[in-house]
């Protein structure tokens, strides 16, 4: 620190909220500042299992302040229901918990919209989470959002009735039912006042905590596979997935950013549609293994050899410092492994980079293989004591990508790391 971005370097549900967990218990703020409540991360400590899609995951921590900056969206019954578990679960984050009045709302016809236009694409869709964020990036992006300001400034009322105006001619078209003026607006006036005293302007208190050297940690929704310029576009998310949105999402200036750590899961996993060049069918052992469950959206991810084209990309992209690697236990008990280190399309090696979706879809990963190992990696804290085929696999990631592995998660405990 003084300011550490976790970003993920694949397509999501690289293990980051481990790695804020790990990490939170030397910062002073941990601050979200992309995406909505399409985004879950993973917390697991004394207390329980949490499944965050909103609230830092730093809020375990007492000393921490954790900001919810302007560049997200937010989706306030989700963020009700959320900071209730929290709170049941014993933790008092009164005064530490402050949203930026500058962030956007998802509204009921954004949730709409999103399924209807997924359905009215048929075979094109792209997979999204329907949980409305795309639509309400769409909004933000044509002067057409709500925001937390327009509950202080007074205008929600009007906006309301002009945003729902418009939307229920768009919901009817495409076969749904349109929406009351009343209900939507007495539900959100009501979510306000639930979260009105959290909600303030935080960017002088961000910037008051620049000038103090307090330490931030800033977490990263999603992959950076998924940023909607530099990822595999279409099958890509509403807003900036890289380390550099920190500064529109919440206000802290480029030169102030001091480390970025880049969260690579062991092998590649990814939601919804679009190519994965290293994606194994169901019934390989390996694919068995991997079998996971995606915490936003409970949907079952596609799962393959561990792809690291992409990632040396990413990691360039972001600017990482170092790599934080995730379940490396998962990987023990099989026999041979293998790490894409490139593609070949049409008999040629091409770099990630080059790729559009399209390209990626037909191209062939150039894979390396490795002997696999047979020990339980869990109760290991040393770099020195993994098996010697694990070491290797950890030189491997670092010499494709080009950065060094300075962490590795062996479990999903908060003490199940090695720092290397």
């Amino acid at each position: 620190m003084p300011v550490t971005v976790i970003v993920g370097s694949q397509w999501g549900d690289e293990g980051k909220g481990k790695a804020i967990d790990y990490f939170a218990r030397d910062a002073d703020f941990v601050a979200r500042y992309n995406g909505g409540n399409n985004a879950g991360h993973t917390v697991i400590n004394e207390l329980g299992t949490f499944k965050i899609h909103l609230v830092p995951s730093g809020i375990f921590y007492p000393h921490t302040t954790c900001l919810m900056g302007n560049g997200m969206v937010i989706d306030p019954q989700v963020l009700l229901g959320e900071m209730r578990e929290i709170r049941d679960a014993g933790v008092n984050f009164e005064k530490r918990l402050l949203i930026a009045q500058r962030a956007h709302l998802i509204m009921p016809y954004h949730k709409m919209l999103d399924g209807l236009y997924e359905e009215a694409k048929g075979a094109g869709a792209t997979g999204t989470t329907r949980r409305g964020i795309g639509p309400a990036f769409a909004d933000k992006i044509s002067y057409n959002g709500l925001r937390w300001a327009d509950f202080v400034g007074g205008t929600f009322d009007e906006r309301l009735w002009v945003q729902l105006g418009l939307k229920n001619k768009i919901i009817t078209a495409l076969g749904g039912a349109a929406l009351d003026y009343e209900e939507v607006r007495k539900t959100y006036w009501d979510y306000y006042a639930q979260l009105k005293p959290y909600i303030t302007e935080l960017a002088p208190i961000v910037h008051k905590g620049l000038e103090q050297n307090k330490k931030f940690l800033l977490e990263q929704a999603m992959g950076s596979l998924l940023d909607t310029d530099w990822g595999v576009y279409p099958f890509v998310t509403a807003s900036s997935t890289l380390a550099s949105a920190a500064t529109t999402g919440l206000g802290i200036p480029p030169r102030k950013i001091t480390r970025i750590i880049g969260v690579t899961k062991a092998y590649s996993t990814r939601v919804g549609g679009g190519p994965m060049p290293t994606e194994l069918p169901d019934g390989h052992p390996a694919r068995a293994q991997f079998g996971e469950t995606a915490a936003t959206t409970g949907r079952r991810r596609r799962a393959g050899w561990l792809d690291l084209a992409p990632v040396q990309f990413t990691a360039r992209l972001n600017g990482m410092d170092a790599l934080f690697v995730t379940k490396l236990d998962t990987l023990s008990g099989l026999d041979e492994l293998k790490i894409c280190v490139a593609y070949k399309l049409d008999g040629k090696t091409v770099p990630f980079s080059v790729l559009e979706s399209t390209g990626m879809g037909r191209a062939a990963p150039v894979y390396r293989s490795f002997r696999g190992w047979t020990q339980n990696l869990t109760e290991i804290r040393k770099f020195q004591d993994l098996p010697k085929p694990a070491i290797k696999y950890i030189e491997a990631i670092e010499n494709v990508v080009g950065v060094p592995v300075r962490y590795i998660g062996v479990g999903p405990e908060r003490h199940q790391v090695i720092k290397k």
